[in-house]
């Protein structure tokens, strides 16, 4: 599967911003999917994550109740929702997809096989 997000930009602090990442092929439904980031000069670390049906999503506690993850399977489309935003948020955000069948959902790297390029989120404070 090919990942493309986008929708980052530049934003003032407490705004808002929705990530999409839309992937080719026709099975995107067997995929769970995740939202990671990285800032300058940090290690990537994930953000939210979410199963193939969209029943169940789980966040990193930094996203206290700010970003919600949804996803389209009919549009083979994953969103990030990101509301509240700081400049702690600043980052590039990746969307990543993972296909082991013995995994409903994973929250780190390791558990993804396939990643987007990634798009800019800045937050001038």
């Amino acid at each position: 599967v090919q990942l493309q997000a986008s929708g980052g930009g530049l934003v003032q602090a407490g705004g808002s911003l929705r990530l999409s990442c839309a992937a080719s092929g026709r099975t995107f439904s067997s995929y769970f999917m995740g939202w990671f980031r990285q800032a300058p000069g940090k290690e990537r670390e994930f953000a939210a994550a979410i199963s193939r049906s969209g029943g169940t999503t789980v966040y990193a506690d930094f996203v206290k109740g700010r970003f919600s993850i949804s996803r389209d399977n009919a549009k083979n489309t994953v969103y990030l929702q990101m509301n509240s935003l700081n400049a702690e948020d600043t980052a590039v955000y990746f969307c990543a997809a993972g296909s082991r069948s013995y995994r409903n959902i994973g929250r780190v790297s390791n558990d993804y096989d396939y990643w987007g390029q990634g798009t800019q989120v800045t937050v001038s404070s």
